[in-house]
């Protein structure tokens, strides 16, 4: 069983996990929903085209302007506090690396810390279990937050993916975690060259076989546009191409820009997979 806030995930469920950048500098969207109103209204918009989870960021990946943590409470907690007032039941993840914006964001209402980091503040599963929320524990290769890889290397990354995540999973339930609510995410493109995200993708079995639940983060990501050459606008048909392999691999959830896309993906996997009915057959019936 997987829980993501008040919703039980039930074996074979697809779930969808909206990006919502509350940051003026977004590697994809540009800063466009960075204003508080224009955020809420990407997250109903967001909701009515099938996203399951609303995944809510204050600070960008990418090398950048230093963002304090008295900014980062700032971009999140109202919108967190926001989405909850309008979406009661929504499940709400915040993304970020420090605790103490992890602590005053899940009192605003979030359900689940999305570490992209891969635990380099120690105290953040404590801060999640004290909240009852769940936590989602990244391969990010050893690097400091907000940092590119440069020329690194793995005598095997999916064994590195398997053996740090799995790691960080175990000690956030030693921490007080339910283990339902901890996810692992393999971390396309963090502390990884194109090569390691793609070998990642290719064996994820590896990791759902751990039986931890799997989270995947690909969305317009730079392994996609290296992998077929193609400017960031044009990174869709890639990243849903690795969403359905990934899906038909094991992964859960789906942290996605597109999410009407990714939905309608996700649900032909899982009918070819036979989890899910088709909307309509009247072919062959008429």
């Amino acid at each position: 069983m997987l829980r993501l806030g008040r919703r039980d995930v039930p074996d074979g469920g697809l779930v969808v996990m909206a990006i919502v950048n509350r940051t003026p500098d977004s590697f994809y969207d540009r800063g466009a929903t960075y204003e508080l109103a224009a955020a809420v209204e990407r997250v109903d918009r967001v909701v009515a085209e099938g996203a399951d989870v609303v995944d809510v960021g204050g600070v960008k990946a990418a090398p950048g302007a230093e963002v304090s943590p008295a900014e980062e409470i700032r971009r999140t907690v109202d919108l967190v506090a926001a989405i909850r007032a309008a979406h009661p039941d929504l499940p709400i993840s915040i993304d970020t690396w420090r605790a103490e914006v992890a602590r005053e964001v899940l009192a605003a209402g979030a359900d689940v810390v999305n570490d992209a980091w891969g635990g380099v503040d120690p105290e953040l599963a404590q801060v999640a279990a004290e909240a009852g929320a769940g936590i989602v524990c990244t391969h990010a290769g050893g690097l400091p937050p907000r940092t590119r890889p440069h020329r690194v290397r793995y005598d095997d990354v999916v064994a590195d993916v398997v053996a740090r995540t799995t790691a960080l999973a175990e000690a956030a339930v030693a921490a007080g975690v339910d283990r339902e609510r901890v996810l692992v995410d393999p971390g396309h493109d963090f502390g990884k060259n194109t090569r390691h995200s793609l070998e990642a993708t290719r064996r994820l079995g590896e990791l759902v076989a751990t039986g931890w639940p799997v989270l995947v983060a690909l969305s317009n990501k730079d392994f996609v546009g290296e992998t077929l050459d193609v400017p960031l606008e044009q990174r869709l048909t890639g990243t849903l191409a690795a969403t359905a392999v990934s899906a038909w691999l094991g992964a859960r959830v789906f942290r996605a820009h597109d999410v009407a896309a990714t939905r309608q993906t996700l649900d032909m996997v899982a009918a070819i997979r036979g989890d899910r009915p088709p909307a309509r057959t009247t072919r062959g019936l008429a």
